[in-house]
């Protein structure tokens, strides 16, 4: 057994769960379980324009309902409740501040249309590379009104994982420098994410198979803040009627929906696997 494994749960809080959230927080559980581990639990809510209060309860009724457990967050009234990345501001801010004074982030005012514009446009996986044209000098002087970006060297990215085994992504083709902080004084996702990660000592991030370019650029911040990555498992993912990955506004494999049909708790991961653009390994079921 794994002594001292920590799995997380960190679900956004800008639309209701449905089944591909079902599948891979039930797998995240599964594995706590197997290995003896606890789970984190994180609500990821920065992004303020989708974000709906009536969400945090409706997420949490349906992981409730589904019986997945936390065991670690803020002990409020009793209960672990979750962490909240909107409340850990200063924690971005002081890392954000380091990554700064190593030299490996700058400020920019370009905006996608500019990238689109420039004359080495190009795209790989719907997202556009942004080009060395549009870089500017590194800086250490951190400005939290002001758009950075994380210098990404032209070098490959590899990475043993869980799931998918050997994966990788080489820096400047598979995606360019990216977004760490926005002018709004909000992180990013991936930076917020591997500042929580970290600072929360989670072992290993189960999460969707959609993911696995952003995995490569949040080792190259882990290796930049001196941190030890955890292990990372990337789940096969559910898939909708016509054959792609499920969205937020699939209501009719939203698990409230599911549930008001009076599907049972216990068959929600069946009917996830016989979606599943994969089988799951045993491991995680």
């Amino acid at each position: 057994m794994l002594i001292g494994y920590r799995g997380r749960i960190a679900p956004t809080i800008s639309g209701q769960l449905h089944l591909g959230h079902a599948a891979t927080f039930l797998a995240t559980q599964k594995r706590a379980d197997k290995l003896g581990g606890i789970l984190v639990y994180r609500e990821e809510d920065l992004d303020r324009q989708r974000f709906k209060e009536e969400f945090r309860e409706s997420i949490r009724r349906d992981l409730s309902w589904l019986g997945v457990q936390w065991t670690e967050g803020p002990l409020t009234g009793g209960t672990f409740g979750p962490y909240r990345q909107s409340e850990r501001g200063s924690v971005y801010k002081t890392q954000m501040s380091r990554l700064a004074n190593l030299g490996l982030v700058y400020p920019t005012e370009h905006s996608r249309k500019d990238i689109e514009s420039s004359a080495e446009a190009r795209s790989t996986e719907g997202e556009w590379i942004f080009p060395d044209s549009l870089r500017n000098p590194v800086s250490a002087n951190f400005n939290p009104r002001l758009n950075w970006r994380f210098v990404v060297p032209k070098e490959r990215v590899s990475f043993l994982d869980e799931i998918c085994g050997k994966t990788e992504r080489e820096g400047q083709v598979d995606f360019g420098d990216f977004l760490v902080w926005r002018k709004d004084g909000i992180p990013s996702y991936e930076f917020a994410v591997v500042v929580d990660d970290a600072l929360m000592k989670v072992s290993e991030v189960v999460r969707g198979a959609d993911l696995l370019t952003s995995t490569a650029r949040q080792l190259l911040l882990y290796n930049a803040l001196g941190w030890e990555p955890p292990k990372f498992a990337h789940c096969p993912l559910v898939l909708g009627d016509d054959g792609t990955r499920l969205s937020k506004t699939k209501g009719s494999l939203g698990l409230s929906f599911l549930r008001e049909k009076g599907m049972l708790p216990e068959d929600v991961f069946e009917l996830a696997k016989s979606r599943l653009s994969a089988p799951f390994p045993t491991a995680f079921v």
